[in-house]
């Protein structure tokens, strides 16, 4: 059985806590953070400590911190004899200074409020050394039905896709919240519409699922979306995307 550390007690720390705790292929040994407030809410599911001298032995150590933070955390695991991984989609797997390293990046979005079923979420693996890689797979396989050996390259491509399927669009979702609101409308109108964007992709592309003014270039409709904006902000994005919808099926109109 694997025996794991893991440093950093924020969102992708406490899914990969939980998922851990109840592997039955992973040994979750301890868990390291500078707070020991953040910390005392894992005892009982593991070993905890806020005195990064205080590391246990482990074959695996999992950083799950910010990415302005791993060089300074990895550094803390220096001598150590385990494998020493970061959780981050941006980051190379060099920024590690250890000689046994690589990268556990679990490709989903994480929030503490909401524990998520690790089954179906695809881990990207990637390591200094095929030990190191094997080591990996078998972690990523106790807990997910999805793992990918990917490259830093890849994986940094990857993240910038991500960006834009996740952080972009549910920044649009807050645009669209604050459209309802203004008018006393609960976004729960919008949830259906929303899961049904997503679901189609499962029989469709994106290209292929692309509807709106945009897609038909209805140039009354969107200049009568523009005028309802009152947020300039607002407005330069509505037209920016707009513009880009239109420009990728320009052949088509």
């Amino acid at each position: 059985m694997l025996s794991v550390v893991i440093l950093g007690t924020g969102n992708v720390a406490e899914n990969l806590i939980h998922a851990l705790y109840h592997s039955k292929q992973a040994h979750l040994l301890q868990i390291v953070g500078r707070k020991q407030h953040a910390l005392n809410k894992y005892t009982g599911k593991a070993k905890i400590t806020s005195n990064f001298e205080n590391i246990e032995d482990a074959d695996i150590y999992i950083i799950a911190v910010s990415d302005s933070a791993i060089q300074m955390v990895a550094e803390k695991l220096l001598g150590k004899q385990g494998l020493v991984v970061h959780t981050s989609g941006a980051t190379s797997m060099h920024s590690i200074s250890s000689v046994n390293k690589g990268v556990f990046y679990p490709l989903q979005t994480f929030t503490k409020e909401r524990i998520l079923d690790f089954t179906n979420i695809p881990i990207c693996v990637e390591a200094s050394n095929n030990q190191g890689l094997e080591l990996l797979h078998k972690l990523g396989t106790s807990i997910s039905s999805q793992v990918h050996e990917i490259s830093s390259e890849q994986r940094e491509k990857l993240h910038l896709a991500a960006v834009f399927a996740n952080n972009f669009s549910n920044h649009l979702f807050h645009i669209s919240e604050m459209v309802c609101a203004k008018e006393g409308l609960s976004f729960e109108l919008l949830k259906p519409l929303i899961l049904e964007t997503v679901q189609k992709l499962e029989s469709l592309s994106p290209y292929k699922a692309q509807t709106g003014p945009a897609r038909r270039k209805d140039i009354p409709s969107m200049e009568k979306h523009l005028e309802l904006l009152p947020d300039e902000e607002h407005k330069k994005l509505y037209t920016l995307l707009s513009e880009a919808i239109m420009k990728t099926y320009e052949k088509e109109l």
